[in-house]
């Protein structure tokens, strides 16, 4: 069945339908990984958005199992769903071939009522989302949509979680995990190093729960939706708990310390992000999915600037300078990799100790 993806500035991309024969509005972003495709689909930092995939292959490694691992957690997946609105391709494999597929792609799509558009010009299409920054959109299949766009809603409260959760409870570190959209990950990266993790809504008040450090999550969205988490957060730092944000809680930390975040114009969402260490010099690459970004030239006192984009200049992580407190941009807990800065774990635990 054709297909075409309409961009607010009226440009029009044409493809094949692949997935769920159905037409949607969103974001419009792009990601320039070269795998991970099941992991990204299902990541709830992409909520309300629609997925370009820069690398011309996709589906052809197919979808792995829905098995859980001992937290209950889906092993394959960041979530328990997928959470892009929609996926554009350059090329897609109808033969798929791994050892841990179990389904291809389009049926998986199809399966969780997400569309995609196949044979589309992705390398143009990127181009002018570098250029003009990310647009509104809207993927026509069937039937008519007018343009949306997600950044108006909460998108954090949509991907949270409803009620508490506890996963490894006999973990001997009690870590509130601030859920904004958190991905599997954390929480086993979390659970691995022993401790046990009491998952809550975004804007749930923890501080009467009994816990040693503070976990805020990556998830979708503009940071300053996220009100009830700031005021939380703020609390529990004034109570000198160790805390450790992620991603969109790397703007909250800095939001609630006292810091501005803005929109940045096409966002990083990649596996290949270069990110230096500014005490030490030292760049790591790092796995990235975000669209907002704190202002570190406006850093508050006792604050200091701890990672910066090699990219364009932009921050990816602050701290503070006495107390323990810490949040980065970037993604530690990164699957399928690199894991190049997991270590920041460690640290975390660590603080706790």
């Amino acid at each position: 069945m054709s297909a075409k993806l309409v961009l607010e500035d009226k440009s029009v991309f044409y493809g094949a339908s692949f997935g769920a024969s159905r037409s949607v509005a969103g974001e419009v972003v792009f990601n320039t990984s070269m795998v991970g495709y099941p992991e990204a689909m299902t990541d709830p930092s992409y909520r309300g958005q629609i997925l370009v995939l820069t690398y011309p292959l996709v589906g052809n490694y197919g979808v792995p199992s829905d098995e859980k691992d001992e937290l209950g957690l889906l092993k394959n997946f960041e979530s328990d769903k997928i959470q892009i609105s929609g996926l554009i391709i350059s090329d897609y494999s109808y033969k798929h071939s791994h050892w841990s597929s179990v389904r291809s792609l389009a049926d998986w799509m199809k399966k969780q009522n997400i569309p995609g558009i196949a044979g589309v010009d992705t390398r143009a299409l990127t181009k002018k989302l570098r250029e003009k920054g990310v647009m509104l959109g809207k993927m026509v299949i069937e039937g008519k949509i007018d343009f949306e766009d997600p950044n108006k809603r909460n998108l954090a409260a949509e991907v949270s979680v409803r009620e508490k959760v506890v996963y490894n409870e006999s973990g001997k570190k009690k870590v509130v995990l601030v859920d904004c959209g958190a991905k599997n990950n954390i929480i086993r990266s979390l659970a691995q190093r022993g401790c046990c993790v009491i998952r809550v809504p975004w804007d749930y008040n923890f501080l009467e729960e009994e816990f040693d450090g503070l976990m805020v999550s990556n998830g979708p969205g503009d940071p300053k939706m996220c009100d009830a988490a700031i005021k939380n957060v703020a609390a529990t730092m004034k109570k000198g708990i160790p805390t450790f944000g992620i991603c969109l809680g790397n703007q909250i930390v800095g939001l609630a310390a006292g810091c501005d975040t803005y929109k940045l114009k096409y966002g990083h969402r990649s596996q290949n992000q270069p990110c230096t260490d500014m005490e030490t010099k030292r760049c790591y690459i790092t796995t990235q999915n975000h669209g907002f970004a704190v202002d570190a030239r406006k850093m508050p006192s006792g604050w200091e600037e701890w990672f910066r984009n090699e990219n364009d200049g932009t921050n990816e992580g602050l701290r503070h300078k006495t107390k323990p407190f810490m949040s980065v941009q970037f993604h530690p807990e990164a699957t399928p990799g690199p894991v190049d800065t997991a270590f920041l774990f460690d640290r975390f635990v660590g603080m706790m100790k």
